[in-house]
């Protein structure tokens, strides 16, 4: 039996806009699976972000319920949203928003001191996944203005993950990088989710959706198609992507 370890029901979400209202998100249901790598596409509006800050608890919907296993963390304030954040998500995106007054092993640590006691095994932990994706020693020190937009999106990879979270979320995070940045990015991602966590990641990309092994589609605010794969790397690659490819064609992609 597969487990979900997110489920909306009834989804809305609303915006004001010179006094009319935009239903951004509009009566969504949808499970996302736990261990699952969950792509989330559509065209431009179509309420892909929306749709990921309120699953990440980072917005709260306007209607409806979010249920993280089987606490419903839409009824959640402001407090408790950041605790449940602080626990079970981690969070990339496209902005890196690492914070320029601290290195790249400060930027890493920062959140990850608030949920942890016991610091110095933090340290060893930060430091032995900066190794692993690439940030050799003599960057730890550097500040996110001495870093190329693929070293700065590793390090945005290593925050998120730094507390083993159970999910992580991710906005078009290899948008604003090159060919080779972003590759580099998508293994990274590839490998935590194989390492047993839940990705859920927002992408305009081909490429980038190939890695997923459940690609959900959006229009207008809700779901309009849905397509499964296996696990990334477990089958033909030209084959996943003719298939995917039909798939987002049948979408109007």
């Amino acid at each position: 039996m597969i487990s979900s370890i997110l489920k909306t029901e009834k989804l809305c979400k609303s915006f004001s806009n010179g006094g009319v209202q935009q239903h951004v998100i509009k009566n969504l249901d949808l499970e996302i699976h736990d261990k699952d790598f969950t792509i989330i596409m559509g065209a431009s509006g179509s309420g892909k972000s929306t749709l990921l800050y309120a699953l990440s608890g980072m917005d709260k919907p306007s209607l409806g319920k979010i249920y993280f296993g089987n606490e419903e963390i839409s009824k959640y304030n402001n407090d408790q949203l950041a605790v449940f954040r602080r626990k079970h998500c981690g969070f990339v995106f496209q902005s890196i928003h690492l914070l320029d007054n601290m290195n790249v092993l400060d930027n890493v640590l920062t959140g990850a001191l608030v949920a942890q006691k016991n610091s110095r095994e933090l340290v060893d932990t930060a430091k032995g996944y900066l190794t692993k994706v690439g940030i050799t020693e003599e960057i730890w020190k550097k500040y996110p203005n001495q870093l190329s937009g693929g070293e700065a999106q590793r390090v945005g990879i290593v925050r998120a993950i730094i507390n083993n979270p159970q999910i992580v979320f991710a906005d078009e995070p290899t948008g604003s990088l090159n060919s080779a940045a972003g590759q580099d990015v998508l293994d990274i991602f590839t490998e935590i989710n194989r390492n047993g966590q839940s990705i859920v990641m927002v992408t305009h990309d081909l490429k980038t959706a190939l890695r997923g092994n459940r690609v959900i589609f959006l229009r207008d605010g809700s779901i309009v198609g849905e397509h499964s794969m296996p696990m990334y790397g477990t089958d033909d690659g030209k084959e996943r992507r003719a298939v995917l490819q039909n798939f987002l064609d049948e979408m109007g992609w």
